[in-house]
C-alpha cells in the first residue's frame, strides 16, 4: 500500500501579528510549524504502516523554508519527502494549490492508494485543499474521519459530523481528511531527526511537470483576498450579582430593554 500525506508549514498562531497598514499578515520573525492537523494525517499513516507494511511519502507545497517541515515528518518515520515550490505557484488559492498538489502526486506517486490530510489549516480554516485534490484526481473521498481501517483495498471509516458519527466504506484510491479524535502525533526519534536533517529534499517545480499554467498561481486562482485584519473587540459582559431570583428578573429586563425579547 502507498500512501501520501499532505502537509503545510503555517506562522505559529500564537505569535500571528497583522500590519495595520496593509492589514496583512506579518510572516517575517514569526515561527513556523507544521499544520497540526497534518502531523496528525502522518500519525494515521505511519499507523498503517506499522500495521500493513505501507509506503509513506510526504509532500507540501511551500517556499524553500517549508523543508523543515518535511524534514520533520521524516524525522516521525515517513519513507520519503518532496517539496512542490516555483515561484510560479505564488499567490494559489485552495483551487490552484489542490491542482498544483494533485500533479505533482500524480507524477511522484502515481500508484498511490491513499492520499492523507489535515481536516484543515490553521491559517486558512478552508478546508477546501483535500477535497478538491479528490476532484481534481477523480477519486474517492471521505472528509472529517475520526477512525480509519484498512481490509484488502476496502477502506472503513467513522465520519464526525454535527449530530454524531457516519460509517462509510469505500475502495482504494481514496482521499482521507482526519480530525484531532483519530490520533495523537507521535514525537520524532533522535535517530529520525539525524537521517532527516542529513536528508536533501526533491524539489518540483514549474518545468519538472507538464502543468496548465492557467491553473497555476494567481492566473490560476478564481478568489482573491482583499484584506486580513484583527475583529474589534467585544466589551465584556455584565455580572449580576446577588440574590438568583433578582439577578434573572434584572437580565429579563435587560434584555426586554434591548428588544430581544
Amino acid at each position: 500500500m502507498k500512501i501520501v500525506v499532505c502537509i503545510k508549514q503555517v506562522p505559529d498562531t500564537t505569535e500571528v501579528k497583522i500590519d495595520p497598514e496593509t492589514n496583512t499578515l506579518i510572516r517575517q520573525g514569526v515561527p513556523s510549524i507544521v499544520n497540526p492537523f497534518d502531523l496528525i494525517a502522518v500519525e494515521v499513516a505511519l499507523q498503517l504502516k506499522e500495521k500493513h507494511g505501507a509506503e509513506v511519502t510526504v509532500v507540501s507545497m511551500g517556499p524553500p523554508q517549508a523543508t523543515d517541515a518535511l524534514k520533520e515528518c521524516l524525522a516521525m518515520g515517513a519513507d520519503q519527502i518532496f517539496l512542490v515550490s516555483d515561484r510560479a505557484f505564488g499567490g494559489a488559492d485552495t483551487l490552484a494549490t489542490s491542482y498544483t498538489l494533485a500533479q505533482a502526486i500524480k507524477a511522484k506517486v502515481p500508484d498511490f492508494d491513499m492520499i492523507l490530510c489535515g481536516k484543515q489549516a490553521i491559517d486558512g480554516d478552508t478546508a477546501q485543499v483535500g477535497p478538491e485534490m479528490a476532484e481534481h484526481l477523480d477519486i474517492a473521498q471521505v472528509t472529517y474521519v475520526a477512525k480509519l481501517d484498512v481490509d484488502g483495498k476496502k477502506v472503513m471509516a467513522e465520519r464526525e459530523h454535527d449530530e454524531g458519527y457516519e460509517q462509510v466504506e469505500t475502495a482504494m484510491p481514496v482521499l482521507v481528511t482526519v480530525v484531532k479524535a483519530i490520533a495523537d502525533p507521535r514525537l520524532p526519534t533522535i535517530r529520525g531527526t539525524i537521517k532527516a536533517n542529513a536528508a536533501e529534499v526533491p524539489v518540483i517545480t514549474a518545468a519538472d511537470i507538464p502543468f496548465d499554467v492557467n491553473q497555476l498561481g494567481l492566473k490560476g486562482s478564481p478568489t482573491k483576498v482583499m484584506k486580513i485584519f484583527t475583529p474589534e473587540r467585544r466589551t465584556q459582559g455584565e455580572i449580576f450579582d446577588g440574590d438568583v431570583n433578582q439577578s434573572v428578573n434584572t437580565l429579563l429586563q435587560r434584555l426586554s430593554d434591548a428588544k430581544l425579547l
